[in-house]
């Protein structure tokens, strides 16, 4: 590794060693007006990783990010200890509107987080290897930091946040470090509404990854978009509706449940602004909960249902004849020789690709540091994955598409609000202020 990314990594690990660990305590006066997360990427897995405090005494925890899942979900069987916990039971009021329908009653041991009797029971998954179990829903205390930039600042703590146990082999395929996943979808339990709720705040974040292990955020509630050097994005958003998928996507679910993923609304696809010839049918979701388009921060590339994959990297392909093309390197099929790439303010010199959403004023449009991926032996891959013939859904916009752009999800208004590339404001996430 450069010493110029051990200087960026040891950075980012100093900024959420510091977060982690701050002094826990209230905010002082009202409650803050806005919360955040420090996160940040693992090179291994590609996957995202964030930091917060819980627990009587209170612990560090790290966690993968995650636009799905139902709430935060915990490793409870690895040495969970904890002076204020509390079970919620299954005749609660918290209870009902989980609507898991479930509720242990046959712990024989020791009584636990994990080992509950008379306890609301919940279907943690880890969306990553796909593998849900039973655990029990409980509450504890847990805290995390009201300012990002210039430095860490006090943490708001939340006195009874419900989340999910889990066991310790659900862990596995997680990124090292990670005993759990911290859920940011729409469902009522998730960390936008249970947040919101508690520090009386708008339901929306903001999310903003890095491409490096340099820190990015999650900000929840109201706070401006400011980056260094200067640069303020709270007016400068296009938006898109969110919409509800129907049926839900989840590993365990009811008959009526509705998927809390995120959608958005794309009808067609460009390259180089040429539209991209695809059977448009899969770009909606039908009756089933099948087809559309879907943000997700545990898909590290975006994956594509298979002829979808190929119109597209047959239409990049066909407006990048002039560079030299080199063997596939997998999960790609379309690479590059690198050193024959040029290099633009926002990555390789290479052409655009546009998700036209519902009008073509409100297209997201993807440029190269958002496209290609670095591969071995100096290959440069368009970074699109193929899913399959028969996926769920046709379109998994993954998080390497979404680094360095500034992703607003406003629950309350259900838009998606995005900024495009920071790069071209000469700035990235690392960079956002908040304090």
């Amino acid at each position: 590794m450069a010493p110029s990314s051990l200087l960026v990594a040891s950075t980012a690990t100093a900024l959420l060693l510091l977060f982690l660990s701050a002094c826990s305590c209230r905010a002082a006066g009202n409650s803050p007006s806005a919360v955040v997360l420090p996160v940040r990427k693992d090179g291994a897995t590609g996957q995202y990783l964030t930091g917060f405090r819980q627990r009587t005494p209170q612990v560090p925890v790290t966690a993968v990010l995650d636009l799905g899942g139902g709430t935060l979900w915990v490793d409870c069987d690895a040495g969970y200890v904890s002076s204020s916990y509390a079970r919620v039971p299954c005749a609660s009021k918290l209870c009902r509107l989980a609507k898991t329908g479930a509720c242990a009653t046959s712990c024989v041991g020791k009584p636990s987080p994990g080992c509950l009797n008379d306890t609301c029971g919940g279907f943690p998954e880890n969306t990553v290897t796909r593998i849900s179990t039973g655990g029990n829903l409980i509450t504890d205390v847990l805290s995390v930091p009201t300012t990002f930039r210039p430095a860490p600042g006090p943490l708001a703590t939340a006195p009874a946040f419900l989340f999910t146990c889990g066991a310790t082999f659900l862990t596995e395929g997680l990124a090292a470090g990670a005993t759990g996943m911290a859920s940011l979808s729409r469902a009522r339990f998730a960390l936008p509404t249970q947040l919101a709720a508690t520090f009386r705040f708008s339901r929306k974040f903001a999310l903003c990854l890095t491409s490096t292990s340099a820190a990015g955020v999650v900000v929840f509630g109201d706070a401006p978009y400011a980056f260094q050097p200067g640069v303020d994005l709270s007016k400068s958003l296009l938006y898109t509706p969110l919409l509800v998928n129907n049926v839900s996507t989840a590993g365990v679910s009811g008959e009526k449940d509705k998927s809390s993923e995120y959608f958005i609304g794309v009808t067609a696809i460009k390259v180089n602004g040429r539209a991209v010839p695809l059977n448009a049918s899969l770009l909606a979701i039908d009756k089933q909960g099948g087809g559309g388009t879907k943000l997700s921060t545990v898909a590290p590339y975006t994956v594509l249902e298979t002829s979808i994959h190929k119109a597209v990297t047959d239409a990049f392909a066909a407006e990048t004849a002039m560079i030299p093309r080199v063997r596939a390197v997998a999960p790609f099929k379309l690479c590059y020789d690198g050193s024959k790439v040029g290099s633009t303010r926002v990555g390789p010199a290479v052409p655009t690709v546009e998700l036209v959403l519902q009008s073509e004023a409100a297209s997201w449009v993807v440029f190269g540091a958002n496209s290609m991926v670095a591969a071995k032996g100096g290959a440069l891959c368009l970074g699109v994955v193929d899913g399959g013939a028969a996926p769920r859904t046709s379109v998994v916009v993954g998080g390497h598409m979404m680094e360095d752009n500034l992703l607003e999800f406003d629950l309350q208004r259900s838009r998606l609000g995005f900024s495009s590339s920071l790069l071209f404001r000469q700035t990235t996430c690392n960079n956002f202020r908040l304090g």
